[in-house]
């Protein structure tokens, strides 16, 4: 298995509901946005526990692994910016880049999947590589700008502001995807 680089580390082993929510609410007060939490909970309860606070709190769940009878989950801290929809004047949405991927030629455009790495180990499009949005000003130089570039995320909003910062850095063909993974019902590959 692949090695998920988090930002934090939660220990919950040995806690019954409802202490690893209570652990797991606590750091993610702790934590700056947009960083990857792993939670460690034995708790089988802590499955569908974590993940329902989760999302009624704003926040990701990307997915647990389980390795023997200790949990994994993995949580990614929403920022404020997320929060507010972010418009980008240039949009294609899931269906029509699923159009597009059937032609997908790597000589006429690219798919950049701008999630954390952790998000992108879980499940992305075949197709896209992952530059997640805090590397994009470094990487950039990795993206031909005479190709069209389709920038994806999970719900369109850091996609968009990867989609500024390339049109900003003088890339002329740059798309954004709404909304994006949370939504995709096309085929998606593991790394896990």
């Amino acid at each position: 298995m692949e090695y998920l680089k988090t930002d934090h580390q939660v220990d919950a082993k040995g806690f019954a509901c409802p202490m690893p929510i209570v652990k797991t609410k606590k750091a993610m007060n702790n934590v700056n946005a947009g960083e990857i939490v792993e939670i460690l909970a034995t708790d089988q309860g802590s499955k569908a526990d974590i993940q329902a606070w989760t999302n009624s709190a704003g926040h990701q769940y990307l997915g647990t692994i389980e390795e023997g009878n200790v949990l994994k989950h993995y949580l990614r801290k929403t920022t404020e910016v997320e929060k507010e929809e972010m418009i980008f004047s240039k949009t294609i949405d899931n269906e029509e880049l699923m159009k597009k991927l059937l032609d997908y030629h790597t000589d006429q455009a690219i798919l950049v999947d701008v999630r954390e790495q952790a998000e992108y180990a879980f499940g992305h499009i075949p197709q896209a590589i992952s530059i997640p949005l805090g590397e994009i000003d470094n990487r950039k130089d990795e993206l031909d700008k005479d190709k069209t570039i389709y920038i994806i995320c999970r719900t369109g909003t850091r996609s968009g502001m990867a989609a500024q910062k390339l049109i900003d850095s003088g890339f002329g063909n740059v798309v954004n995807v709404k909304p994006g993974m949370s939504e995709w019902s096309g085929y998606m590959q593991s790394d896990i």
